[in-house]
């Protein structure tokens, strides 16, 4: 019990009951007998104890030497936390650390009831949990007194800053007593919160433990460089390789997070979501069905998933890379906690990694670069799990003993053997074929070895001497893809990748040709519907498809549509300027344009001249005032192009 000498005996007891038997280095700082009754700006990463951190701080100022707490008025520390779900875990936390000092702990939090939690501020408590903005309502609504806080805590003050919380902490600080306990914690110490410190603290001492200063030991870190097209399929592939009991899938918008919710719930993964726009009771549902087991991915933003904090979280998926450092190690953090192993993924598309590289570097991460697990690797792992259950080293009972020895009578021991694997892989989803990119270059190469000739991409291969034809009803119109095509392909027909040769795809259909052993299980899998998923027809073809065949069955302009040359005379041909006007009359709907003429009196050169007589009609008034051509019935001179402003009368004299 030396670890809990000089803590106050209930709290002491609390921690041995909850099964604490070394306390976490930021614990340990905060309990050093100099930090006594002064303020503390700490640097702690996300999982390190930091809640029991200032859950042991506080217990000198708010219970002194008494060993339990007296009737609860007004609030005698204020924790403030970022985000709903992070206050509500510090108020969980508080609960069972001070459980037998008989502390009232309120919370006030954006979308719950404000009515109940000013009731519950009304019956008096010694700590309230909230968030900022929540607290500021109450406040302001003179329902929560800070007149008597001894303590205010602020948890997560880099993230609070960066959520745009300063005005409502700085509110909340100036209202509150000018001799209260300020205690800060933060992953990092930027500018921002050097500055909020030295306005609102006094002397705060600087802690910074030697496990802050390095990274979680316990999370292995690994960049999955894929495709850019390639990333969903990759994400699935990872949850399937290492089917975590809990894991977390993060991204960037609230739009993809419903996006791969929906696509992995097609998958058959037990998902749940977490964002912005899910109200309360929504969130507190999605957090509880990953806590009971009820579903084991969670697809959040970042905002969402702070703080959160999910028991055996093993396995986190970066779906979308975080914007800095900062954030991938605060989404890794959710992982590696309390002495348990995590796996930290990032999805690299391969135009992405440099970025990826200086988030790594930022957070100085030394992560594995690597590619994604195949769809081999994730069958080889399937087949390890299977032959590694442990309900086969359980002795059989004696209520199984008949029906056991009736089955083996029945079946035989391969047949039941068989029918075990086939009924452990039908609750899995199928493994994605991916696009193999090789690790240190910027270029998606397809693996052709296996995957086989793409669209069109030339000449079947040798091994398809005697191989069969089929014709799927899906072509280019309907955003076909060899991708897709042969995963679905093996999965309904029972094939390999290398029982697939080459496929030639058109508009509306798609020709594959398979091997003369693939072709038969094909058939025998596909059964007499020769339907595959979406709708897709299978039909047999008597021999390698005539293409030739299809590009002069497509419709051609100058057959189907008619000929305007011939329909009508003349059209399309250039119009000569003459005056014959047959065609114009015959046709009745237009008159061709006739030859320049140069009419009586037409001159090339000026119109007045002493040696050239003027042009027909010079000795009459143009009257044409728009375009301002002479007037040649006074004194040759020009009229103006439009009429004087104002009246005529007004203007003379």
């Amino acid at each position: 019990m030396t670890e809990f000498e000089g803590i106050a005996p209930a709290i002491a007891e609390a921690l041995a009951k909850r099964g604490y038997n070394e306390l976490t280095p930021v614990q340990k700082a905060m309990r050093d007998p100099e930090l006594a009754g002064k303020d503390a700006l700490v640097s702690a990463q996300t999982g390190s104890g930091k809640t029991v951190a200032f859950g042991l701080a506080l217990a000198p100022t708010l219970l002194g030497d008494e060993r339990r707490f007296g009737p609860a008025a007004a609030p005698l520390a204020l924790a403030i936390a970022p985000t709903r779900e992070l206050a509500l875990q510090v108020k969980r936390e508080l609960e069972w650390l001070y459980g037998e000092t008989g502390a009232t702990i309120a919370s006030c939090v954006g979308g719950m009831d404000m009515r109940t939690e000013k009731r519950t501020l009304e019956r008096g408590a010694h700590i309230v949990v909230g968030t900022p903005g929540r607290l500021c309502d109450h406040i302001r609504r003179n329902s929560l007194d800070i007149s008597s806080l001894r303590a205010i805590v602020l948890d997560e003050a880099d993230e609070m800053l960066d959520l745009g919380f300063r005005e409502d902490l700085e509110f909340i600080l100036e209202e509150s007593p000018d001799d209260r306990r300020t205690l800060m914690f933060s992953a990092t110490v930027p500018k921002s919160i050097a500055t909020l410190a030295k306005n609102y603290q006094r002397d705060a001492v600087r802690i910074s433990t030697a496990s802050e200063q390095k990274q979680h030991v316990d999370i292995e870190y690994r960049a999955l460089t894929v495709a850019p097209n390639d990333r969903e399929n990759a994400i699935i592939n990872v949850l399937r390789y290492y089917e975590a009991r809990n894991a977390i899938v993060f991204c960037s918008t609230r739009a993809a997070v419903n996006h791969l919710t929906a696509r992995f719930n097609n998958r058959g993964f037990s998902v749940v979501a977490l964002s912005g726009e899910l109200s309360q009771n929504e969130r507190t549902h999605a957090l509880q069905a990953m806590r009971d087991g009820r579903a084991r991915v969670c697809i959040a933003t970042d905002v969402a998933a702070r703080g959160i904090d999910l028991p055996g979280l093993e396995l986190v998926i970066h779906a979308d890379l975080p914007t800095n450092s900062e954030t991938l190690l605060h989404r890794s953090g959710r992982t590696g906690r309390a002495g348990q192993k995590g796996v930290s993924a990032l999805i690299v598309p391969v135009n992405q990694r440099r970025k990826a590289e200086r988030l790594l570097d930022g957070g100085r991460i030394t992560a594995t670069w690597a590619r994604p697990p195949s769809a081999d690797e994730v069958s080889q792992r399937d087949d390890e799990r299977l032959l590694a259950d442990t309900s086969f080293a359980e002795p059989i009972r004696e209520d199984e003993q008949a029906i056991v020895a009736a089955l083996l009578e029945r079946h035989g021991a391969e047949q039941m053997a068989a029918a075990f694997v086939r009924q452990f892989r039908s609750g899995r989803s199928a493994p994605e074929d991916l696009i193999e990119v090789a690790v240190g270059d910027n270029r998606a190469k397809p693996r052709r070895d296996e995957r086989g000739p793409r669209e069109d991409f030339g000449a079947e291969r040798a091994d398809f001497s005697d191989g069969s034809w089929f014709s799927l009803s899906v072509g280019r119109k309907q955003s076909a893809e060899p991708r897709w095509l042969i995963p679905m392909l093996c999965r309904h027909g029972k094939l390999t990748k290398r029982d697939i040769g080459a496929i030639r795809m058109q508009q509306e259909e798609t020709f594959v040709e398979m091997t003369a052993e693939g072709a038969e299980r094909f058939l025998s899998a596909i059964g007499k519907d020769k339907t595959l998923e979406k709708g897709i027809r299978v039909k047999p073809l008597a021999g390698a498809p005539d293409l030739t065949q299809q590009r002069q069955e497509k419709p051609s302009y100058s057959k189907d549509k008619p000929n305007f040359s011939k329909d009508k005379p003349g059209f399309g041909k250039k119009r000569p300027y003459s005056d014959d006007t047959t065609r114009g009359d015959e046709r009745g709907d237009f008159k061709p344009k006739r030859k320049f003429e140069k009419k009586a009196g037409y001159t090339d050169g000026p119109a007045y001249t002493e040696d050239r007589p003027p042009a027909k009609g010079a000795d009459k008034p143009w009257g044409n005032k728009k375009k301002g051509k002479p007037d040649a019935g006074k004194d040759g001179g020009f009229k103006p192009k439009t009429k004087p402003k104002g009246n005529a009368k007004n203007r003379q004299g």
